[in-house]
């Protein structure tokens, strides 16, 4: 199983997404995203998340909080275990990145955009201040979203 990292940096209640349209053969072809990555051998998510999101944007991330556990099981892909975290950034220009187009999104406008199906079950828990919890989300050949599963302050 992948472990990666997802962040929804915030600036003024827009969020920094990136439009993966730049690399051939992309799992996420035409749709927008938070950034993140995989962890290298020996990071920890936190180290991960900020790295990639240096890399990608340029931005030094402040007041990051891991917000959720995501199970994606994918069939055409592999299955991937990820941590996902808010943050504040800075609204500074964006650079060009490798692996699509940057831009600041209005949270209220985010789910107009083409996100993955599983995005629209957990990107509105992000938005209403939902406790930490853990969410599994089970695809189809193809991408198709088959079932979710959430578990709420797993911890507790």
């Amino acid at each position: 199983m992948r472990l990666t990292t997802l962040c929804y940096a915030e600036n003024a209640g827009r969020w920094l997404m990136m439009h993966r349209v730049k690399k051939d053969a992309d799992e996420n072809a035409g749709k927008w995203i938070g950034l993140g990555g995989h962890l290298l051998e020996d990071e920890t998510p936190e180290e991960c998340v900020r790295r990639e999101v240096r890399e990608e944007a340029g931005l030094e991330l402040r007041d990051l909080r891991l917000r959720g556990i995501l199970t994606f099981i994918l069939p055409d892909w592999g299955n991937e275990l990820t941590f996902l975290y808010t943050a504040k950034a800075e609204d500074l220009p964006l650079p060009e990145c490798a692996e699509g187009v940057l831009q600041w999104v209005p949270m209220d406008r985010v789910m107009d955009l083409p996100l993955w199906e599983g995005d629209r079950v957990f990107l509105p828990l992000l938005q209403s201040g939902s406790p930490f919890f853990s969410m599994k989300l089970i695809y189809a050949p193809g991408g198709v979203l088959l079932e979710t599963s959430l578990s709420e302050n797993p911890e507790a």
